[in-house]
């Protein structure tokens, strides 16, 4: 029996998403399309859905975004083009993420092959990472005739998307059937391989033209007063577990505390909930008009029963007890929990690449993508801008044309 955790939410019939898409107003200017970070073209696939053309749908959608599949599921279109919907001003805007996984959908189970490798073109990129930003760039680049090595610490390709989202959100066998389309598209991927430890950037840049480091924020930050608390876990690491493990946790106590108001403590304090914890209390520091978490993810732990107090900071902690103020009022709490997740932030971890690192992300304030070294470039969540899965694949078409143009790639079209 699948868990509650497994679960993924059911997608649109053939019926319901026609009638879905029948609610667009075929824009001329398409303000939705014009804020997809990714430029995936929602106003041209909702329009091929509405004529029943699903191929030409998954055309528009692959040829705009490798990732196609993975970002309809969980993309905060609130944000880009739901947001930007016409039809928002009149009865809500058009669900373009639930038409967008039905066509993507369709694709998958009709085995559609629609991006196609470019003619060699003699040169060769590396890539450090297999995050969405890596395995964007990658495409873009085969597209274009290059030759790709993809150098992954773990043993599966995926980065965040496979150690840290949980299932019910973004099922394994979706970013595994992404990946593989990457790879029949010729990507190499070198797994179980640490750059700077068990092969150095030099040997990388030695043997091709360029290098991208696409290393993601894989670290978990940690506030002082909780580094050496044993009763403290991150969320990264609670939440590669229970991906790991499919949820199926037995240490799980009946009472958590969870420190974090962004998207990744959303997914922190659902998961507790689905894993059937019965206490689940999440203290934010934003108030809940300046909450960083996407609506839609708020909206899903506030209905799977957690308890959320906003505008508090950590004070002081002791062990499993901890004590926040509250930041403009006089007041203060209490709480003692069985366990204690941190979900604060995540940073970037370059040991042994040799690249310099200000803040926990690369200074690209004039030449982004570009580092002083000029054969090596970066792209992902170590660059500025938001840190979502769409303006990683934003990031990785950038980062591949960019470097296209100074190797003279485009010269051999």
């Amino acid at each position: 029996m699948t868990s509650k955790y497994e679960t993924e939410s059911k997608g649109y019939t053939m019926t319901t998403v026609m009638q879905e898409a029948a609610r667009c107003l075929l824009c001329h200017d398409a303000p939705c399309s014009q804020a997809c970070p990714a430029h995936t073209n929602p106003a041209k696939f909702i329009r091929s859905v509405r004529f029943r053309n699903v191929k030409g749908a998954a055309e528009t959608i692959r040829e705009n975004n490798a990732l196609g599949s993975i970002c309809a599921r969980v993309c905060p279109t609130e944000r880009y083009c739901e947001k930007a919907c016409t039809r928002a001003k009149i009865d809500g805007p058009i669900d373009i993420s639930g038409i967008q996984r039905y066509v993507t959908d369709m694709e998958r189970k009709l085995n559609m092959k629609i991006l196609k490798a470019g003619k060699p073109n003699g040169m060769s990129i590396a890539i450090i990472g297999s995050g969405p930003s890596a395995l964007q760039a990658a495409t873009t680049l085969l597209e274009k005739g290059y030759a790709v090595d993809i150098y992954e610490k773990n043993a599966k390709a995926g980065g965040y998307l496979t150690y840290g989202i949980p299932e019910y959100r973004l099922p394994e066998e979706i970013v595994d059937y992404e990946v593989q389309r990457i790879v029949d598209l010729g990507a190499h991927i070198i797994y179980n391989t640490t750059v700077g430890e068990d092969i150095s950037i030099d040997q990388l840049k030695n043997n091709h033209d360029a290098v991208i480091v696409a290393i993601g924020t894989s670290k978990a930050k940690m506030l002082p007063m909780f580094e050496h608390n044993i009763c403290t876990e991150s969320a990264i690491s609670f939440l590669a577990r229970a991906k790991e493990n499919k949820g199926k946790l037995d240490d799980l106590p009946k009472n958590v505390l969870v420190i974090g108001g962004g998207d990744v403590a959303m997914d922190v304090v659902t998961t507790l909930k689905k894993l059937d914890v019965p206490y689940v209390t999440d203290v934010v520091y934003e108030q809940f008009s300046e909450f960083k978490a996407s609506k839609k993810e708020l909206a899903g732990a506030q209905a799977a029963g957690v308890t959320i107090i906003d505008g508090y900071v950590p004070k002081e902690v002791h062990q499993n007890r901890a004590t926040f103020t509250h930041r403009k009022i006089d007041s203060e709490i209490t709480i003692t929990a069985d366990k204690i997740i941190l979900a604060v932030g995540q940073k970037a971890d370059a040991t042994g690449l040799n690249i310099d690192l200000q803040h926990n992300e690369i200074p690209f304030r004039e030449a982004r993508y570009r580092t002083k070294d000029p054969k090596v470039f970066a792209t992902g969540d170590i660059v500025e801008g938001d840190k979502t899965v769409v303006v990683a694949v934003q990031k990785g078409k950038e980062v591949a044309e960019e470097i296209d143009r100074l190797l003279g790639g485009q010269e051999n079209d």
